[in-house]
């Protein structure tokens, strides 16, 4: 059962419509949000994973004109692998990689499976994962749950934020209550949107320009625990 927050449904619909207008206008235009392709959008999430996005962007281009299909991918060898992602410098992932492609070859007939217990099957691929790629890929109304989207919901409802809250019940539901489920692709790529350009982390948040101040309990309040938790 979904939990009860102090917020009315009225006011849940304005601040969803109020996100996605705003995300509109500051989507980042980074190639796998480009595409509903689920075999690119895996092999983001991958390469994404403890990687600075800037520093992805090439890796992932040349990743795929290397390897534009999963067949290709699964039949490449590691030494191939550790050529395209040795700027990386996580040299686990070309295991990881290789091993991930030959189970969805051989188990999966060659495709990425839409069920997420069938993704978590994969090495590698986490609660997060899992239900980015169902979100981005297919548009299934999953909640991203990481440090940025955890920060946003405490600072909108007033709650302290540690680093276990990203694995907490209560902020799970918290973001189910609040997720656009009619465009659960959208919402979610606004949310991490907001997260990087408005909502800051070290830096004094942006609060004056958010789209979503006016239910905020974060400048009403002042600093948050938050701010010496994470």
């Amino acid at each position: 059962m979904a939990i009860s927050l102090a917020i009315t449904l009225q006011q849940i619909e304005l601040l969803r419509s109020s996100l996605l207008e705003w995300g509109k206008i500051h989507f980042r235009s980074f190639p796998w949000r480009l595409t509903d392709n689920p075999y690119h959008i895996l092999i983001a999430e991958i390469l994404l994973h403890r990687t600075q996005v800037r520093q992805m962007i090439p890796v992932y281009e040349n990743f795929l004109r290397c390897y534009p299909e999963l067949s290709a991918l699964a039949n490449a060898g590691k030494e191939e692998l550790q050529n395209s992602l040795y700027s990386l410098g996580l040299h686990w992932r070309i295991d990881l990689l290789h091993e991930t492609a030959q189970i969805l070859q051989h188990r999966f007939a060659g495709k990425i499976p839409r069920d997420k217990q069938s993704l978590l099957t994969l090495p590698g691929v986490s609660q997060y994962i899992a239900a980015a790629v169902r979100c981005f890929a297919w548009n299934e109304p999953e909640v991203l749950l990481d440090t940025n989207t955890v920060r946003i919901t405490g600072r909108l409802l007033g709650w302290e934020v540690k680093d276990s809250s990203r694995r907490s019940a209560r902020f799970r539901q918290a973001l189910e209550t609040l997720l656009d489920r009619e465009h659960p692709r959208d919402f979610n790529y606004a949310l991490l949107d907001l997260a990087h350009l408005f909502c800051l982390k070290r830096q004094p948040p942006l609060c004056g320009e958010c789209p979503l101040k006016i239910w905020c309990n974060y400048p009403r309040e002042g600093e948050k625990p938050d701010e010496h938790s994470q």
